[in-house]
């Protein structure tokens, strides 16, 4: 995987300049940001269309996904040095065409209904699924890394939420999860 080598290498240079990962991660990049990343890749079930990465950051989890899988991303990223860096990254290798970078707010964005909507560390689930309405339909999977308060945040969402919802232990980390949630819409 040299495009994920040559991403790390960029992710540690440009570390230096601006806070993309917590310097305490720095030497566990592969561990806490790359596997924690392409661990959504089965979970996704080869699910076809594009997959809309909200809060992007330093790339995760939509850069790794970006450059492990053929098929359209949209990274949404707000900060302008970061939406910069991505776009760099997508142009260096050669996947512009297939992903596009939105430096803005989620809210703001606009476009064609995802396939599938990752997002990590971003906000509680409700407020992303909230946030996030407009751009899905019935058929968007969501593949949302939560942490220890995946179970928690679920049961919150599903008192605002009707839809078909799940945590997935994630496999960095037995303590975390990851909630699946599809057919999702919000109770009236």
């Amino acid at each position: 995987m040299p495009a994920l080598d040559r991403f790390a290498d960029l992710i540690r240079r440009k570390s230096e300049q601006q806070n993309l990962v917590a310097r305490a991660t720095l030497n566990a990049l592969w561990q806490r940001h790359f596997l924690d990343s392409a661990q959504l890749l089965p979970l996704a079930n080869d699910q076809p269309g594009t997959w809309l990465d909200v809060g992007t950051g330093a790339g995760f989890p939509g850069m790794v996904v970006a450059l492990v899988i053929e098929r359209p991303v949209i990274l949404v990223e707000p900060r302008r040095l970061r939406a910069d860096l991505l776009r760099q990254v997508a142009e260096q290798e050669g996947i512009a065409a297939r992903v596009t970078v939105q430096q803005a707010k989620v809210e703001r964005v606009t476009g064609a209904t995802a396939s599938v909507i990752s997002a990590r560390a971003v906000a509680s689930l409700s407020d992303l699924l909230q946030s996030t309405a407009h751009l899905a339909d019935m058929n968007t999977l969501y593949l949302l890394p939560k942490g220890q308060s995946a179970t928690t945040e679920m049961n919150e969402a599903r008192r605002r939420f009707a839809g078909l919802f799940h945590v997935e232990r994630s496999i960095t980390d037995p303590a975390s999860g990851i909630v699946v949630a599809h057919n999702v819409k919000e109770r009236r």
